[in-house]
């Protein structure tokens, strides 16, 4: 959440930002708000000073035994308490609205960010790897999966619905086999892991952006309660509310979770395979940060996840979002997107994303400590560490052979009892 008197401050900048993040916000409704509320505060401080000047004069009065006029003046200041708790409700009333105003608004870039409209207009930053070139016809992991015995989408169908996907067998052990692998390479580079509820309130959800803004894409339960889209959620509002001392900055946590996400904006993409569903496995990685060192932060957050590809020895590409590319909270944002021969493309499997004090406002996450008196916000960052189903997909895809067996990569071996090679079963 911006604060409301950067925005005031700051309009054509503001502005310009949402038009450059192809979004729209309603400045016009704000101004009105912010015009009402300067109102209002000018009102209730003119009133208090006419108070508190005549309960002087009354009690002037008093002392000279004038208590008719005493008691008239205290009948004055009734009446000025009444409009005061008036105009206070009023007040209250306005606050509330900009605050549910300036829960819509999106993040304003960081000036290193590029403008551009949408995905075209990312610019990529490096590549990694050498996608491998097969000497037989290379299948994607819908068929793959499926014939090898580790994938069964039907079965997800008949069990939940579409975009569901059970894993078997050796599938199951592969996917469970990415995880720890993810969880003890990033608790090998400092990051505590955590583990935390898959089900979040709507306080956790404001905090970190997804509502009001995004309730449509979320699973809702019946008691108001909401199944995660990722952990992020989570490990964010761990500190909602808190203040933070300086000397533990910077704080860098993990977890692995379940998500779940309702895809409502993406009928028709990526309808095959794996790819785009409605729950997924998800290690995700998220630091507290002073506002001095997040950038760094980022740039660190962006080689934890690169770790984990090069590990594994999964080709893939850095790039840097544009403008109207980018998510809701974040001031700047790094895509890590994997080779995938079926796409014969990069496709998406990390995003890191400085959020710098957006999430920070929403949650109130502060520290203190530093060369400054008081207190003030965090910046919070978050990135995939990796998207677990997107790396299972791309382990099957780059490592199959021609015999429809996948190579096991050499650092997930000891998370597989030894197994180097996933042979098809029936």
């Amino acid at each position: 959440m911006l604060d409301a008197r950067f925005v005031r401050d700051n309009l054509d900048l503001v502005r310009a930002s949402v038009e450059n993040r192809r979004g729209k916000w309603d400045f016009d409704r704000f101004v009105a708000l912010d015009e009402e509320r300067r109102r209002l505060i000018g009102e209730v401080e003119s009133r208090q000073a006419r108070r508190n000047e005549a309960s002087k004069e009354i009690g002037a009065l008093m002392k000279a035994g004038e208590r008719d006029t005493a008691e008239a003046r205290k009948e004055e200041v009734r009446v000025i308490n009444d409009e005061i708790a008036a105009d206070e409700a009023l007040l209250g009333a306005v606050d509330a609205e900009v605050r549910e105003l300036l829960l819509t608004i999106p993040n304003v870039p960081h000036e290193s960010v590029p403008v551009g409209a949408d995905e075209s207009e990312n610019v990529e930053v490096r590549r990694w790897g050498t996608p491998r070139q097969f000497d037989f016809e290379a299948k994607p992991h819908w068929d793959l999966g499926p014939e090898a015995g580790l994938v069964d989408f039907e079965a997800g169908v008949k069990l939940a619905g579409s975009r569901f996907v059970v894993l078997g067998k050796d599938g199951a052990r592969l996917n469970r086999a990415l995880i720890n692998f993810m969880l003890d390479t990033h608790g090998s580079r400092g990051f505590t892991e955590w583990s935390v509820p898959a089900l979040a309130n709507v306080d956790t959800l404001t905090g970190t952006g997804q509502l009001p803004k995004f309730e449509d894409d979320l699973f809702k339960t019946g008691e108001g309660l909401y199944l995660i889209p990722t952990a992020e959620v989570q490990l964010t509002n761990l500190h909602r509310d808190e203040v933070l001392e300086a000397d533990t900055l910077p704080r860098h946590y993990c977890a692995y979770t379940p998500c779940f996400r309702e895809e409502a904006g993406s009928a028709g993409r990526d309808t095959r395979g794996m790819i785009r569903v409605h729950q997924f496995d998800k290690v995700e990685m998220v630091k507290f940060a002073t506002p001095e060192t997040s950038m760094d932060e980022l740039e660190g957050m962006v080689a934890d996840a690169e770790n984990i590809l090069q590990l594994l020895g999964l080709p893939y590409r850095v790039i840097v979002l544009c403008t109207g590319d980018m998510g809701f909270g974040a001031a700047k944002t790094y895509d890590l997107e994997v080779w995938l021969p079926s796409y014969d493309d990069y496709k998406e499997i990390s995003s890191c994303s400085n959020c710098w004090d957006f999430q920070a406002r929403r949650a109130s996450i502060k520290y203190r400590g530093g060369d400054f008196k008081g207190s003030r916000l965090v910046h919070t960052l978050n990135g995939s560490g990796l998207a677990v189903g997107r790396t299972l997909v791309a382990v099957l895809e780059n490592y199959q052979q021609a015999d429809g067996s996948i190579v096991v990569p050499e650092v997930l071996r000891s998370y597989m009892g030894g197994q180097d090679v996933i042979r098809p079963q029936a």
